[in-house]
């Protein structure tokens, strides 16, 4: 054998997994996540009633699936309430023994194009790790923050009656929570953009009724805010460990899970609520939105503490025209983009004609006045980025003089997008 002979590696087969290889497909999510453990019979038939493979890639060295891949459909709210259809990316891993072989690049490769070939607006994913996304046209679009709350120091006043505006909040089971929090959640939905939709078993899944032994359940409290009138305005679901510290002195924590509102009455109502509860000294926030009003509805802001800041979720524009025409605007202008794409989806030259009501995209010959890679295009389409800031960091170019600034009059929006969920 010649050394060129020896150096060959056999192909990788990438393609889409049958029925019969979920479970292989499964053993290797598993191990690109650093996860040992089996998959359990349980988590299998879950995975295999919820999940189409027709839509599930992996990649196969000798029959041993090596790396894996699934995306699905999902809606992503836009700036003024508007969904538009995304190619959701989840379930991304390349085994310890296979990477830097392009495996990642050919599976993403594919489903952007079946995406675009679907007619779906955007592609969307959590990414684990910042640096790897960005060569595909991927953008951070959204962040998070998580806050620690000091209750002791809030400046809350145990003894002043939960809620203080007439309204109620009362204990829930699981049951009441699959019926009350889609509606609420669906509410809001139209409300704040950057959510995606939860799907049909979201609820189940955050209920308890798809536990597995790899996932077991810890059923947390269940709380609901009624406006006066009677009206569920609010959801919050918690955890409170149990910890004590010496001389029997109550140290618990709240862990907030998820907490939905559709007024501002009732996210008040919620925090002060969940900061009152006996024994609990320390209340952590889950993933809140950057601009959360959550600190300053406590009488010492300072009492809760930024624990985590982080990007979120990332944004793939495939169809520049539908995805700049979806959305609104916080002014009336026009702006002629050149959009830069590597892999030949979605770039060209476009001009936005925007106004608060809505707007027009269409190609254009005219010059162009600002130059962005498609990345940073979903960067600023939900409005958290701002255009000045991108081309001071000499990742866009501003071709007419304060073009950028015009950009951001048009882009940016008064409160910035929201996303708490994993997928």
């Amino acid at each position: 054998m010649t050394r060129d002979e020896s150096d060959v590696r056999p192909i990788i087969d990438v393609r889409t997994i049958t029925d019969d290889e979920l479970g292989e497909w499964s053993r290797a999510l598993n191990t690109g996540f650093l996860r040992s453990a089996p998959v359990s019979r349980e988590a299998l038939e879950i995975r295999r009633e919820h999940t189409r493979t027709s839509r599930i890639s992996g990649a196969f060295d000798d029959g041993r699936c090596v790396a894996t891949f699934r995306s699905f459909a999902q809606e992503l709210t836009v700036p003024g309430g508007a969904v538009v259809p995304t190619d959701a990316i989840s379930n991304v891993t390349v085994s310890a023994t296979h990477r830097r072989r392009g495996l990642l690049s050919r599976m993403m490769a594919a489903d952007l194009t079946a995406a675009r070939a679907r007619g779906d607006v955007a592609a969307t994913l959590i990414a684990a790790e910042y640096p790897i996304y960005g060569r595909f046209g991927f953008g951070p679009a959204t962040s998070v923050a998580e806050w620690e709350i000091d209750v002791p120091r809030s400046g809350l006043d145990p003894n002043r009656p939960l809620p203080d505006d007439g309204g109620r909040i009362d204990f829930v089971d699981g049951q009441e929570v699959r019926k009350t929090g889609p509606e609420l959640y669906e509410l809001l939905r139209t409300r704040q953009h950057g959510l995606i939709d939860r799907d049909f078993h979201w609820w189940p899944r955050n209920t308890g009724l798809l536990a597995t032994p790899e996932s077991p359940w810890k059923e947390p409290f269940y709380a609901v805010y009624r406006s006066p009138e009677g009206e569920p305005q609010g959801l919050v679901s918690y955890t409170i460990d149990d910890k004590w510290g010496d001389g029997k002195q109550p140290l618990n924590t709240a862990t907030v899970r998820d907490l939905i509102a559709v007024t501002p009455a009732a996210e008040r109502a919620l925090w002060h609520y969940v900061c009152s509860v006996d024994w609990v000294t320390t209340v952590r926030t889950g993933y809140r939105a950057p601009d959360d009003l959550l600190p300053h509805l406590l009488p010492d802001p300072r009492a809760a503490r930024v624990v985590t800041q982080a990007d979120w979720l990332w944004v793939r524009i495939l169809d520049v025209v539908r995805a700049l025409e979806a959305r609104t605007y916080e002014g009336s202008g026009s702006l002629v983009l050149e959009v830069g794409d590597a892999d030949g989806l979605s770039g060209g030259r476009f001009r936005l004609d925007a106004e608060p009501g809505g707007a027009v995209c269409a190609p254009t010959s005219e010059e162009p006045e600002l130059t962005l890679d498609v990345g940073e295009l979903g960067r600023l389409w939900l409005g958290d980025e701002s255009a000045v800031r991108l081309v001071a960091l000499g990742r866009v170019r501003e071709e007419k003089e304060g073009a950028a600034a015009v950009a951001d009059a048009l882009m940016r929006t008064s409160r910035r997008p929201w996303c708490p969920d994993v997928f």
